[in-house]
């Protein structure tokens, strides 16, 4: 794991990381906050094996980007409907860990204790010939995943 820098959230932890505390604590929480539209055409992490789903909620919306202003509300509601306490850790994911990094630490400011980023995200990278999924994330780490 990689310590937090100035910002205040639990860290960033790679693919690999993530899926490890998800296999290892049933309370452990995965949200991707990617668009609907990623879900739906690059695909999202499968929890199925584990016993467990997703959380998909945006942080950004497509195609404007702006900002999900509910945010912290939807991903209580997930959370909470999940059985999830504040206590318990929450992974976010997104493409490659920016979004994700951000919504950790709204997570965390709103009093959930262990907001991890999943660094390297769903897709990872941009490899050397501009694609992604090859270098590092999710998909690279040969991590479950269904096309949306």
């Amino acid at each position: 794991m990689v310590p937090p820098s100035s910002f205040n959230y639990a860290g960033d932890i790679s693919a690999a990381e993530a899926w490890d505390r998800l296999q290892g604590n049933p309370k452990a929480q995965l949200i991707d906050v990617r668009t609907v539209a990623e879900w739906n055409f690059v695909g999202l992490p499968d929890l199925e094996d584990l016993g467990r789903r997703v959380h998909c909620v945006e942080w950004q919306g497509f195609p404007t980007g702006a900002q999900n202003p509910g945010f912290l509300a939807e991903a209580a509601q997930a959370l909470g409907a999940a059985g999830a306490a504040k206590s318990d850790p929450v992974l976010l994911l997104c493409r490659s860990g920016a979004r994700s990094r951000a919504a950790a630490i709204a997570l965390t400011a709103a009093g959930y204790e262990q907001a991890f980023n999943v660094a390297g995200g769903f897709e990872g990278d941009v490899d050397g010939e501009g694609h992604r999924g090859n270098m590092n994330g999710w998909k690279a780490s040969g991590l479950p995943w269904r096309q949306g």
